[in-house]
């Protein structure tokens, strides 16, 4: 299973970022997946997560939206009303169950980074 983190970049405060995350080596089907995002000398942080469940952290709750488009075999989050401090690399996760949480330990493919910067 390989996933591929795209959709990052430069954007103004304020401004919306959609990231994508194309999965490969299986379907979507209905596996939990998951966005983190890490700041450079900072522990990585749960963003949202989409299985049986879905989960946003609460600093992102209301601004992003975690999608899933089985068709495409992606997954996307759709970053609106962005702010300095949502300035990371971000990653897409997936498990190998429905299992959606927000402990980065539980998941087993990850993808590799796509940096999204607000400028303020």
């Amino acid at each position: 299973v390989q996933l591929q983190a795209s959709g990052g970049g430069l954007v103004a405060t304020g401004g919306s970022l959609r990231l994508s995350c194309l999965v490969s080596g299986r379907t979507l089907g209905r596996f939990g997946m998951a966005w983190f995002r890490q700041v450079p000398g900072k522990e990585r942080e749960f963003v949202a997560a989409s299985g049986y469940k879905i989960y946003y952290a609460d600093s992102v709750n209301g601004r992003f939206t975690i999608l899933r488009d089985n068709g495409r075999n992606s997954v996307y989050l759709q970053m609106n009303t962005l702010k300095p401090e949502d300035t990371a690399v971000y990653y897409c996760a997936s498990t190998d169950s429905t299992l959606a949480t927000m402990d980065s330990s539980l998941y087993d493919y990850w993808g590799q980074g796509t940096l999204v910067t607000v400028s303020s």
